[in-house]
């Protein structure tokens, strides 16, 4: 592999790595905000506990993701500068908007949520909670409208002086089509991980802790005990043991909220996802005739469920399961609609552009669709059994189910990791598509093996992270919920104030 193969699969080491932690942040910081709008209704120990648990698992995520994230900054300033000069302009503007607003906004909040517990009043707490799910949901609106951009170049013109793109419009970009559908689609991403994530920890506790003891009845007052009258006869003998009482666990209600998240999530994404074809089409044909490894031009078009072979002009496809008109609907939104194929567009950006081979990697576009595509069927599946589980009321008793679900939360690292695939190597060969190649992004200093040297160290850094992580998640799930009760005032002391009670 050259220097060019290497800064690639570098970038996008750090790059699916950092995400697979911010759909994690974004969907936990919408849940636990749900989550302490319960607690800040009810006001119960079982819920205030609840809401501490799922926090922690939400501060590990945020904590890994910020790390990563400032390491993948620095890569356009190493790696790729030629590309940071070219477009620096324009790019750098949302990326400041994300570091000044959204990731400030995020982190203030956050401190003031995590230590405002018995010091906020009640509403203010709230509130902070939310604004750390506004934040998060900021931070990923700014990085996705800079990744559009590059999809699609808008609001932008050439400096004749310089050669460098330079922002005209920040409207532009903001309403950029790419941005829009792939900003919901990112939400929903993260409703899913998030949703995963409630649903995979509540099914193990209520594995492990179906129920959990009531609390015990106040015991009878001496005075009436000792002028109580003897007991009629058989009844103190022949009465069985009593049982000790148990409440239904509280992750019963966290695995509801987490099943209905996900399958929201899910569903909705089918429509966003085609949505997204449709403009990928318009704006990007060559990435979606990638991924249906389409060579012709074809109308109506069909889709292969599964083929073999086709990766190439000249390696005809074997197409085993095939549905038709499918493509035509997914990709135009019409069922005739016309496909073009991958040969006649790569004849026609040569025309356009110059000699070159413009057909992305066409076997890692065709199974990273289908990759995420079938995984998101099967887990659409399972949330409507686990529905049907919750209609009849047997969701916290279906052991085969909850052993299902505590899996779960692996199911989204493959989709988001396939989606990311998706995007960014059916872009190529271009680094901003239309505008420059990825071959003329490097910073061209440097040579392969140093860039093979501070790869490997970024792996062996981002596997130990990783572990590292992973175990503190596990042991943070796995820890049994203790509820902090609320401190009651002395009787003889006056009341506290609401910003002490909570």
């Amino acid at each position: 592999m050259d220097q060019l193969d290497l800064a690639r699969i570098q970038f996008a080491t750090t790059s699916i790595y950092h995400f697979l932690f911010v759909p994690i942040t974004m969907g936990m910081a919408i849940l636990v905000a749900v989550l302490h709008t319960r607690w800040f209704r009810r006001g119960t120990p079982e819920l205030r506990g609840i809401l501490r648990f799922f926090g922690g698992l939400m501060l590990i995520s945020i904590s890994v993701g910020v790390v990563t994230g400032l390491v993948q900054e620095f890569q356009f300033g190493l790696n790729w500068s030629a590309y940071s000069r070219f477009v620096g302009d324009v790019f750098g503007a949302p990326l400041a908007m994300e570091g000044l607003a959204a990731f400030f906004l995020e982190s203030t909040f956050l401190g003031l949520w995590l230590f405002g517990f018995n010091v906020l009043p009640r509403r203010l707490h709230l509130f902070t909670a939310w604004m750390v799910a506004v934040g998060a949901c900021l931070s990923a609106l700014f990085i996705i409208a800079a990744n559009s951009w590059m999809q699609n170049p808008r609001g932008y013109a050439i400096n004749p002086d310089n050669g460098r793109a330079e922002l005209t419009s920040i409207g532009d970009v903001f309403t950029n089509p790419i941005f829009i559908w792939g900003y919901i689609h990112v939400l929903l991403v993260a409703l899913i991980f998030g949703g995963g994530m409630l649903l995979a920890v509540s099914a193990w506790q209520l594995r492990r802790r179906p129920a959990v003891p009531a609390p015990p009845a106040p015991a009878a007052p001496i005075e009436a005990a000792a002028g109580a009258e003897p007991a009629a006869s058989g009844t103190s003998a022949d009465a069985p043991v009593p049982v000790e009482p148990v409440a239904p666990s509280p992750f019963l209600a966290t695995a509801k909220l987490g099943l209905l998240a996900l399958l929201i999530g899910t569903v909705l994404q089918f429509h966003v996802g085609g949505q997204l074809g449709i403009n990928e089409t318009t704006y990007q044909p060559m990435k979606i005739a990638a991924a249906e490894a389409n060579w012709t031009t074809c109308q109506p078009c069909s889709f292969s469920m599964l083929q073999i072979g086709g990766w190439s002009a000249d390696d005809p496809p074997t197409k085993i399961i095939e549905i038709p008109h499918l493509l035509s609907l997914l990709a135009t939104g019409t069922w005739d609609g016309q496909v073009q194929g991958l040969t006649p567009l790569n004849e026609q950006y040569q025309q356009q552009y110059g000699p070159g081979d413009y057909v992305p990697n066409v076997f890692i576009q065709y199974w990273s669709m289908r990759v995420m595509a079938y995984i998101a069927t099967l887990v659409a599946l399972f949330c409507v059994w686990g529905i049907w589980l919750w209609w009849r009321k047997k969701l916290a008793t279906a052991r085969l189910f909850l052993v299902v679900a505590s899996w779960i939360m692996v199911t989204p690292f493959f989709m988001a990791t396939a989606g990311w695939l998706l995007t960014e190597s059916g872009r190529q060969p271009w680094i901003v598509q239309g505008l420059m190649l990825t071959k003329d992004g490097l910073s061209g200093s440097g040579s392969a093996g140093e860039i093979m040297i501070s790869l490997g160290i970024v792996v062996v850094l981002y596997t130990t992270l990783g572990v590292i992580a992973a175990i503190l998640m596990v042991r943070h799930a796995r820890r049994p919920l203790t509820p902090v009760p609320e401190t009651a005032p002395p009787a003889d002391a006056a009341a506290p104030t609401p910003s002490l009670t909570y």
